[in-house]
């Protein structure tokens, strides 16, 4: 069996970064995706879906130095349902209103960011961090692809 998720974009906060007692790097973000769509009454509704994103390693070093609030990102990996419901975590707010959330374990990040967009320096936008193969990076200029 497998399964592959693929979501495209913006941080929500800045990732943190945390390691574990054997010494391995885990960093943690908040990606929200969203799209807009007319309703039947023909009002324009907005939806947002927040997932969690964990990576490890190399690639958890390098998200938690390179990301930034508001980045967009490109993540692939496999969607982790909560072990006590089999689904998205459940939880309920401050506000007592109940929300899920989405958690993903990402094989690859890929920086949609240009280093001049909202969020910091990332310099090489475009780049790929394979959460266990480390960086995969841009191609050199040799290595580009004529298309």
């Amino acid at each position: 069996m497998y399964q592959n998720l693929i979501i495209v974009g913006n941080l929500g906060r800045d990732p943190e970064m945390r390691y574990t007692p054997s010494g391995q790097a885990v960093t943690s973000f908040n990606v929200a995706t969203s799209r807009s769509y007319t309703g039947n009454n023909g009002e324009q509704i907005k939806e947002t879906v927040w997932f969690r994103v964990t990576t490890w390693g190399k690639s958890a070093e390098t998200c938690n130095q390179y990301l930034k609030k508001g980045n967009k990102v490109l993540v692939e990996g496999r969607l982790t349902a909560d072990p006590a419901t089999g689904g998205p975590r459940v939880y309920t707010t401050q506000t007592n209103q109940t929300r899920a959330s989405f958690e993903v374990s990402a094989s690859t990040v890929r920086f949609l960011s240009s280093p001049n967009e909202s969020g910091g320096d990332l310099s090489g936008g475009g780049r790929n961090f394979e959460s266990t193969q480390g960086f995969v990076g841009a191609p050199s200029d040799e290595d580009e692809i004529p298309f």
